[in-house]
């Protein structure tokens, strides 16, 4: 038989493929639901008879080309594969951009998007010139620092707020000794504390020649310092309650928990309390990237120069084109939608909202890489800060408490370590603690904004507070891609609403309502 078979090979296939095309042809579906069998050509019976022979003994396709594997040559499929390649050209799937499929590599689409995104922001990028031609000047940005040619009153603020640090330091000193009492040394670091947001706040308001740009600068910087100096002094009483508890054991030094693997760096020796109060020590975490203090910050083994000049190169390329298009996008933008909220135009105002909203979102991504990637790996890569994670994908975020959490970390580690545990551990309620946490925030966007401008709108605070509502909105109705859809809403569209508000009641305050 077997034979028979090979001298028959040419023949034998030729019927297979004339099979394999009838079957193809015919309506297979109604054959099959009744029941009945198709009518078959007496001469190619026994081919028919053959087949499904072979397919009653096992697969047919394995099997054919088991048997013709030796005869076909390489690169060629057998008889029997190519039949069951035609008539299986189905099989169950999904489409691909059904959720059900699997699917995930969407690189083309993205790059499309990228490709519209960059075309459509250059045509209104390329109106913009042709409408009010070069306005970048980087000496009016300098200009905007120094309205007194021969007073820097920002700069001085800055200089002053060594005094604050020293204080710290001081006070910690005399309670690691025990010359002042836990209740007194409380009380000196509350005053201190006070004093770094209500010393440059009066300087602000009360000095005219802080301008608004020097003004915010200057707080943010005090700001940045109050968060410091409330964890170095929260962290140094850990470390006394710690050596109190140890006090009947007589060790050569004590120190906070974790110390020991706190530090990734065999080059740097463990500081122990109360070894750790000195000036060096102090001032190497006001500099360092970071808001919480510990006594062995993980230390990386070397400054990678390379690295360094990557990340400095960035920080002034990034500079320079957040002033420009400032300058350029930003002013003339907000300059026109003026008028239109004066006249109280709503059409006209929602018009000049989405127009800013594209070159507000572009700034304040820009922002982003230029503050928490740049700047704060160059800090850290020259302080040989080994801790890098100053942000996390917040892109991706699902929920409003998840973008919060994860776009500023140094400030979520703060408010996670000194105001959210400490509350729950007092019995708070979450959701109680969450909705405390927004509101001291709330306070500070509205400080760093409201103090500068020397008018109280509260627009920051009520933006900020409206998170709440927000996030719990987000979470409850919106999933996936929708959650995150609505987060970049809120991002886009609530910024530059925010910046209209205070800019139209800044030239209302400030030039009659003459724009």
């Amino acid at each position: 038989m077997s034979d028979r078979a090979e001298m028959r090979g040419p023949a034998a296939r030729r019927r297979r493929t004339t099979i394999g095309n009838a079957v193809k042809q015919a309506n297979g579906s109604k054959w099959h639901d009744h029941g009945e069998k198709p009518p078959r050509c007496p001469a190619k019976a026994k081919t028919d008879e053959a087949l499904r022979a072979a397919s009653n003994n096992g697969d047919l396709g394995s099997r054919m080309s088991g048997q013709q594997h030796a005869n076909a040559p390489r690169g060629q499929k057998s008889a029997a594969e190519d039949i069951h390649d035609r008539l299986s050209c189905h099989v169950l799937q999904e489409s691909l951009l059904s959720s059900a499929s699997g699917y995930s590599n969407y690189r083309g689409i993205l790059n499309w998007c990228v490709v519209m995104l960059v075309l459509s922001n250059a045509r209104l990028f390329l109106e913009n010139i042709i409408k009010y031609g070069i306005l970048v000047d980087p000496i009016q940005v300098v200009s905007l620092f120094l309205k007194d040619p021969y007073s820097w009153p920002a700069a001085c603020l800055i200089i002053v707020s060594n005094v604050f640090v020293l204080a710290a330091l001081y006070i910690e000193r005399r309670l690691a000794v025990g010359t002042i009492s836990e209740t007194t040394g409380r009380i000196l670091h509350v005053f201190n504390l006070a004093s770094l947001l209500i010393f440059p706040s009066a300087a602000v308001l009360t000095v005219p020649s802080v301008t608004p740009v020097g003004g915010v600068i200057s707080l943010g910087i005090y700001t940045v310092l109050f968060l410091k100096l409330y964890s170095y002094q929260e962290t140094n009483k850990w470390c006394r309650e710690i050596r109190q508890a140890k006090a009947k054991r007589l060790t050569r030094s004590y120190s906070c928990p974790s110390v020991a693997q706190s530090n990734g760096s065999m080059g740097h020796t463990h500081v122990s309390y109360p070894g750790n109060l000195t000036h060096r020590d102090v001032y190497y975490f006001i500099f360092a990237p970071t808001l919480c203090y510990q006594l062995n910050f993980p230390r990386s083994p070397r400054i990678r120069k390379r690295f360094l000049l990557r990340r400095l190169f960035e920080m002034l390329f990034f500079m320079q084109l957040l002033v420009g298009l400032i300058q350029q996008w930003m002013v003339p933008t907000i300059q026109n939608s003026m008028k239109p909220f004066q006249e109280m135009n709503f059409s006209r105002m929602v018009e000049r909202l989405l127009k800013l909203a594209v070159p507000n979102h572009l700034i304040w991504l820009i922002f982003f890489y230029w503050f928490f990637h740049s700047s704060m790996n160059f800090v850290a890569e020259l302080l040989q800060f080994g801790d890098r994670e100053f942000y996390k994908d917040w892109w991706n975020s699902e929920t409003v408490t998840y973008f919060w959490a994860n776009w500023n970390i140094p400030v979520h580690k703060w408010c996670l370590r000194h105001f959210y545990k400490p509350m729950l551990k007092k019995g708070i309620n979450r959701r109680l603690a969450q909705t405390a946490v927004f509101l001291v925030s709330a306070f500070f966007h509205e400080y760093l904004v409201s103090v500068p401008l020397r008018m109280f709108r509260l627009w920051a605070f009520m933006g900020m507070m409206a998170q709440v509502p927000l996030a719990w909105f987000v979470s409850r109705f919106l999933n996936g891609n929708y959650g995150n859809a609505a987060v970049w809403i809120s991002l886009i569209i609530g910024q530059p609403v925010a910046v209209l508000m205070y800019v139209h009641d800044y030239y209302v305050l400030h030039y009659g309502g003459s724009t």
